[in-house]
């Protein structure tokens, strides 16, 4: 596969780089640990990339450790308990450590990847480093990882009314989704980034959500079977965050890094696309442009209502209300401004 064959070279060469530059500057590093959740472990596509990033860390005199965790939860534990120097996480489970930036996975806030490019860039100027951190947290770095989508073992479940009563694997530690979920009369079934696909797949759950490129790396073909689909509409823009404990690290470490994060976007999107490629054509549920704006308007009352409860950063949604306008102006919304 095209996506293995790039996350390979991506290693080699990471490995070539620490080995050449290790005689030079061994003896000025500093010794930091990296925890990096991948649901896949050391052999992940996660993990794969993340080496990428050790000659450039090694520049700045810093040697990264990296440790993989197939748990999420436990990587954001070990993290907290200071067992970890820096973590990588989903957007969603990093928002417990910064809420702006654990925001931009809000649901229906970013329709497409060129909104997310746009945020994302704003984001990497030294001017958003601000926003970037939070006490004793800063996030030092933010990759896409393409669009969430619907997973469903039946392709009768086409809309939201046939949602009703389906039992739908939700991550329980996320107050959004399982907001949303009850919010279309569905039923939730706790999972987490560690369990989601194996509920799909056995049938304990009816629908599943998830990015591109968790379907062939967990499998979610086998859920899908004969009979499913996945429902092309983006809920969310999945992300990976690297938060970097601020005390552990040199000042101007998290810029520098994001500054580099920056540099692996399209890389990123290349392997998004691959994923995306790899759902066969017979997979993909195709909304009418009715169900879209229908959708789009639900999902924005469930975000407002999300941000009044405390779950959401305005800030946030604010800077994605005006991204959503500046390319597509006339939308209401725009005019409304209650994001």
């Amino acid at each position: 596969m095209k996506l293995l064959k790039n996350i390979k070279a991506l290693s080699v060469a990471a490995v070539v780089s620490t080995t050449a530059m290790s005689g030079v500057v061994q003896a000025e590093m500093i010794e930091r640990s990296f925890c990096v959740w991948d649901p896949i472990g050391a052999n992940g596509p996660l993990f794969n990339v993340m080496k990428s990033a050790k000659p450039s860390a090694m520049k700045w005199g810093i040697n990264l450790e990296l440790k993989a965790y197939t748990d999420e939860k436990i990587a954001a534990e070990d993290f907290k308990a200071g067992q970890c120097d820096s973590v990588l996480l989903t957007g969603t489970r990093a928002r417990e450590f910064n809420k702006f930036t654990g925001s931009l996975e809000a649901m229906g806030a970013i329709p497409s990847s060129e909104e997310m490019k746009m945020i994302l860039q704003t984001l990497t100027q030294p001017k958003a480093a601000q926003l970037m951190v939070n006490g004793e947290y800063e996030v030092a770095g933010i990759l896409p990882a393409g669009a969430i989508y619907l997973y469903t073992r039946d392709r009768a479940i086409n809309t939201v009314e046939e949602l009703q009563g389906k039992k739908v694997a939700t991550l329980d530690y996320d107050q959004a989704s399982m907001t949303m979920v009850r919010h279309v009369g569905a039923s939730v079934v706790g999972a987490s980034t560690a369990n989601f696909a194996g509920k799909f797949n056995n049938g304990s759950v009816d629908v599943a959500y998830a990015p591109a490129v968790a379907y062939t790396p967990l499998e979610l073909y086998k859920g899908l079977g004969e009979n499913g689909g996945v429902f092309d509409f983006a809920l969310a823009q999945m992300n990976f965050q690297i938060i970097a404990r601020t005390d552990r690290f040199p000042e101007g470490y998290g810029q520098k890094v994001r500054d580099y994060t920056s540099t692996r976007y399209e890389e990123a999107y290349k392997i998004v696309e691959t994923a995306e490629a790899e759902i066969k054509k017979e997979y993909w549920m195709r909304p009418t442009a009715e169900q879209l704006e229908g959708y789009s308007k639900m999902l924005r009352e469930v975000r407002i209502s999300l941000r009044d409860e405390g779950v959401y950063d305005a800030k946030a949604l604010r800077l994605m209300r005006k991204v959503r306008c500046k390319n597509n102006p006339t939308n209401s919304e725009c005019s409304e401004k209650r994001e």
